[in-house]
């Protein structure tokens, strides 16, 4: 099945999505280009409101605010990721977890890929239209629809 059809299918079945997922074999390097693209997705998602933040406070050129944001998506985020699937692993085997190092950071790893579009209405939103209610309902959706998918994909990589 291509990604982005598997990445539909994990919004409506996270469960069943990742345990394909984990049916494919235990391959560091996907995990690791799904965290990747999740990660460069994200940080295209922040262009418009970095703009929007460049024209309002033209003292900080938008290089700069961009720079600072591929820094902090490319290379610090991962490290923070590949920290937080390591605690989640542990936190899940102190109570009963009986999943894989590699099991929790894919259930991590595939759940940023699959929320990442939600990124780039976050980043559009915040750009064009800026602080608000839709800001404010954007933001939540994406953190419940990461939380969940994220949570029920724990769940299954920890079965």
């Amino acid at each position: 099945m291509a990604v982005t059809t598997e990445m539909v299918a994990t919004w409506r079945g996270p469960r069943a999505a990742l345990r394909r997922q984990l049916r494919m074999g235990q391959r560091e390097d996907r995990a690791l280009v799904y965290l990747m693209i999740a990660c460069l997705i994200i940080f295209v998602g922040q262009w418009p409101r970095l703009a929007r933040e460049a024209y309002m406070t033209p003292e900080i050129p938008l290089e700069a605010l961009l720079g600072a944001a591929l820094f902090g998506w490319m290379a610090l985020a991962p490290l923070f990721f590949y920290g937080l699937a390591a605690l989640s692993h542990l936190i899940a085997r102190a109570v009963g977890g009986k999943g894989s190092w590699f099991s929790a950071r894919l259930a991590l790893f595939w759940t940023l890929l699959c929320v990442s579009p939600l990124w780039l209405l976050h980043g559009l939103v915040a750009g064009f239209i800026g602080g608000g209610a839709a800001l404010m309902l954007v933001s939540t959706v994406l953190a419940v629809a990461f939380l969940a998918i994220w949570l029920l994909s724990l769940v299954e990589a920890e079965a």
